[in-house]
């Protein structure tokens, strides 16, 4: 198979020629037709997150078809077209998996930065978290579910039932929850680089009543906003943003640090929360909503070779919406 591989943080991805991978146990094997190019991606190249498996394949939003499967797992399932998030595998034994929020688990697996991911031709995953997708939609179009969908998805309910939704980052996951925020009936407010007039008409393309800088405030009290750039000085600007009660969602696996700010702005019960990787819950919670909303999701195709043009045009905000990267035919 061909790949893309990091052999150390803050150097280039470098294309190799591997032998396929076999499935395990409990596992399948995909032949990738599509893969997004995720922040979380970038955060892996560049070493802001500490201890990936090195040599390592990156990729998260993974589209494409089973062509084997490990023992353990039904021969029926070869053909089937799957998802692959994220969060690529779990210990089943430890006090989080055990209560349902496997998101946290003590021992976990995350694709394309402890496992390989889907910057190749061919993949292997664990069986429970390759989700089904059907036949209806396009790879390339799906492939942003996966990830900017799915942590989307857990920020949006995580943000609680507020009518008036702020969005600091529209890039690709807020493209898609923009759209999800919309068809339950909130009212979106984008806050986009400063300056940055393209992605604020973008953000009003997609329904959003008010698109404006990160430095401004919205015309009205927010019940809730999320932050899915990992900007941490956004934290202080947002919870000026929200009513009393509001609640601030920080939506990134990686963010800089948050600056010192009035307690002031943190009182009258205002909240901040994280959100951590997935479960499978959110998957199938998610991937059951998105067609019923009709998501559309804006993306930029870049042949499998050049996953560091990707990289390098998302790290300089060169595009609205979502890169994903397509192998060779």
């Amino acid at each position: 198979m061909d790949a893309m591989i990091l052999e150390a943080p803050g150097l280039a991805l470098r294309p190799v020629e591997l032998p396929d991978p076999q499935p395990g146990p409990g596992q399948v094997r995909v032949r990738v037709s599509a893969c997004g190019v995720c922040r979380t991606d970038l955060h892996v190249v560049d070493g802001d997150l500490p201890h990936p498996r090195l040599p390592v394949i990156p990729g998260h939003e993974i589209v494409g078809r089973i062509d084997a499967v490990g023992p353990g797992v039904a021969a029926s399932r070869v053909g089937e077209r799957v998802g692959i998030p994220w969060l690529g595998h779990t210990c089943r034994a430890c006090s989080y998996c055990s209560d349902g929020r496997e998101n946290l688990c003590d021992r976990p697996g995350f694709t394309g930065y402890t496992l390989d991911g889907g910057y190749a031709t061919a993949t292997v995953a664990d069986a429970r978290y390759a989700f089904p997708l059907g036949d209806e939609g396009d790879d390339i179009a799906l492939a942003p579910l996966l990830c900017a969908g799915l942590i989307g998805w857990r920020a949006l309910s995580m943000a609680g039932a507020g009518r008036r939704l702020g969005l600091y980052g529209f890039g690709a996951a807020a493209h898609i929850i923009a759209q999800v925020a919309r068809w339950q009936g909130r009212t979106v407010f984008a806050f986009t680089r400063p300056g940055d007039t393209a992605s604020a008409a973008f953000a009003r393309s997609l329904g959003a009543a008010w698109a404006g800088g990160s430095d401004e405030m919205p015309p009205e009290p927010l019940d809730a906003a999320i932050l899915f750039a990992p900007v941490g000085s956004l934290v202080p600007a947002a919870l000026k943003a929200v009513r009393k009660g509001g609640r601030v969602v920080c939506a990134g696996i990686h963010m800089s640090d948050i600056p010192a700010f009035p307690y002031s702005l943190l009182w009258e019960e205002r909240q901040i929360v994280s959100v951590a990787n997935l479960t499978r819950r959110d998957g199938v919670d998610f991937l059951a909503v998105a067609p019923q909303v009709g998501i559309v999701t804006k993306t930029t195709p870049y042949p499998l070779h050049e996953a560091n043009r990707a990289l390098d045009d998302l790290r300089a905000g060169r595009f609205d919406g979502a890169a994903v990267l397509v192998p060779p035919l």
